[in-house]
């Protein structure tokens, strides 16, 4: 078990030395929840909660609920809301199980980062493999979970792989999300993005909307404008 820190420092994690581990997709998916102070989010498959404690770390005075269907990773999730002193509920169980999400608070907002197979390999570890598995759980489940507990134009947002668009625009459309925004994340400039993120709001009529996106690289590191959301907790464009 290793002991990292996220956001400049902000957000303690403890989390596997090996496995699932939190990383860029965690903290930029947070970025992009347009949570406001006050409000109760959502996150499905929160794993050891790095993506939640980053949103509630970036936003004051919200209230948690992570579902995580793995016991360890639900046990040091909630074991990282106390270290964080974050006002988060963690709830072992599949989002599969419609007494699950039958059971969850009104919500504001909800957001996930949905199974895949990187690459189309199967990477070895247990916890990765379960991690990144998505034939077992379809998409459309996702969006319909975390569109469940949300009232009118409540927000979901899904951080894919590119290769997943179209699926991923389905799948909200499916769990009634309109007013769809899709934000680019490109390795490098003049690069294909390899990451989207993808949102939707609950029973929304507006139009589409692509957003500018964001350079993640520049030179030997880390862009301007990525720095600012991996260290400072800057929020990504609604």
């Amino acid at each position: 078990m290793s002991g990292d820190r996220l956001l400049g420092g902000r957000v303690v994690l403890r989390q596997p030395e090996r496995g699932l581990r939190a990383g860029l997709d965690a903290v930029m998916l947070a970025a992009a929840v347009p949570a406001r102070p006050g409000e109760t989010v959502l996150e499905a498959g929160a794993g050891t909660g790095a993506a939640i404690l980053c949103l509630m770390a970036r936003v004051p005075g919200l209230t948690g609920v992570a579902v995580e269907r793995d016991p360890e990773l639900a046990e040091l999730a909630r074991a990282n809301a106390a270290a964080n002193r974050a006002a988060l509920t963690v709830i072992e169980g599949d989002i599969a199980d419609r007494r699950i999400r039958d059971g969850l608070p009104r919500c504001h907002h909800a957001f996930a980062n949905p199974p895949y197979w990187p690459g189309g390999t199967r990477p070895p570890e247990a916890l990765r493999a379960a991690a990144t598995h998505a034939d077992r759980v379809p998409l459309g489940a996702w969006a319909a979970f975390c569109a469940a507990p949300l009232g009118h134009r409540g927000s979901v947002t899904l951080i894919l792989p590119a290769a997943r668009l179209s699926e991923g625009m389905a799948a909200l459309r499916a769990a009634g999300c309109g007013a769809l925004t899709l934000l680019p994340l490109w390795p490098r400039a003049g690069t294909a993005a390899k990451r989207v993120i993808l949102s939707g709001r609950r029973g929304a009529r507006g139009p589409d909307r692509l957003l500018p996106g964001l350079v993640l690289h520049a030179g030997s590191g880390w862009s301007a404008e990525a720095e600012a959301v991996l260290r400072d907790a800057a929020a990504l464009a609604p």
